[in-house]
């Protein structure tokens, strides 16, 4: 059963603009059309639980009082073009309080698990920002701007499995079968539109080269070809909800601490960077991010989850081991890991260009289109930005 802001409904909807993938960009776009679009019809899609996408916080409902960003736990503004449109926006987010600049300590650590500050790196270059509460709670925030939630319907938990085109409207169903019809279409994430698609959804062709098929559209056509050549750095989140009584060696009242692995460590231990995360409870918060094909597939196909999770912690106590500012964990800590579907963006980023086909009513954005932001959510937000631009006034 579909719900829409915590409803039951029926399985049949239609709107104005239907919005696919629920994270920052998807938020950015809606929150920046709706400004003046208030009249417009408009539907969110999301197959997860809630708003954010890769930049989500879990709230625990086994552990309770801990908040932890396993996503992106903060993002990063470069800017380096001196992009206004960007500057605007974010200098709206920090004039709001939805944003403040993050001066958490951020380190590297070299061969010998030794520290090393760093000013530079592809997650802390140029400005740093927190969200004032979790990462989940910016992306709510973004789209409640001007009091606009009520103006749009969440479809949360729910897969698009199948897309049509027809009489200058899109059909849409979902893998529980309910469908959906809106005059224009955003999609904010590209599962629908790469070969991934055939693995996860279970299809024998990708659902936008089903709706549109080749020759009818050159820029749907050079989008599935750029799209063709990116490829998704497949992740694993380790979510480490510490003892009570842990705590640093050293005191550090602000909320995170980030520690960046180089590539001889991330090789040896398997973990990319490690993010403390302060909570509310004055517990410590421990997210281990890696990107090791290896871990993952031995993840995968482990038979024992608590051998498993031991064996992560031996390694983040053998990478601490001499460290002067993180204490050894416990074996009885409490672990839960989260696989990504797809994770940051890699190869080649589509073109800005390509963002909007006013012959289909089918527009893009997301951190896998070109600039400076590729990957990352500054990105994210600057596509949204764009596309917004691009097709203010043409959804009539």
């Amino acid at each position: 059963m579909i719900t829409v802001n915590n409803k039951p409904m029926k399985s049949d909807f239609t709107y104005d603009l239907l919005i696919i993938g629920g994270g920052i960009s998807a938020c950015v776009f809606a929150s920046q059309y709706l400004k003046n679009n208030i009249t417009k019809k408009v539907g969110l899609i999301e197959i997860g639980r809630g708003l954010g996408g890769r930049s989500s916080t879990r709230i625990s409902k086994r552990y309770k009082g801990w908040k932890i960003n396993h996503g992106s736990p903060n993002f990063n503004i470069s800017n380096s073009k001196n992009n206004l449109l960007l500057k605007k926006y974010i200098d709206e987010l920090l004039e709001n309080k939805y944003i403040k600049i993050d001066d958490s300590e951020i380190f590297f650590l070299n061969e010998d698990s030794n520290l090393e500050s760093i000013k530079k790196s592809e997650f802390s270059s140029g400005v740093n920002y927190l969200s004032f509460d979790s990462m989940s709670e910016l992306s709510k925030k973004i789209i409640e701007s001007n009091n606009l939630k009520e103006k749009i319907d969440f479809f949360f938990e729910t897969l698009i499995v199948d897309m049509k085109f027809n009489d200058k409207e899109w059909l849409l169903t979902s893998k529980n079968g309910d469908k959906f019809k809106s005059k224009y279409l955003i999609c904010s994430t590209n599962l629908l539109l790469h070969k991934r698609s055939l693995k996860i959804l279970k299809v024998n062709q990708i659902p936008l080269r089903k709706a549109i098929p080749i020759n009818n559209d050159k820029k749907i056509d050079f989008l599935l070809n750029f799209l063709e050549e990116q490829t998704f750095i497949p992740r694993l989140t380790f979510l480490i909800y510490t003892n009570e009584n842990y705590s640093y060696k050293d005191f550090y009242s602000k909320q995170q601490r980030y520690f960046y692995l180089k590539n001889n460590l991330q090789n040896k231990y398997r973990f990319e960077r490690i993010i403390f995360q302060l909570q509310d409870n004055n517990k410590l918060g421990i997210v281990v991010h890696s990107k090791n094909v290896e871990l993952i597939n031995s993840y995968i196909s482990a038979k024992d989850e608590d051998v498993f999770k031991q064996k992560i912690i031996a390694n983040f106590n053998n990478l601490f081991e001499n460290n002067s500012l993180v204490n050894k964990l416990t074996f009885d800590e409490k672990i839960s890991i989260m696989k990504w579907r797809a994770s940051q963006p890699s190869g080649i980023a589509v073109p800005l260009s390509l963002q909007f086909s006013r012959k289909y009513r089918i527009g893009f954005c997301g951190d896998w289109f070109e600039g400076e932001g590729f990957g990352r959510i500054e990105g994210s937000i600057l596509s949204a930005l764009i596309l917004e631009k691009k097709i203010k006034g043409l959804i009539k």
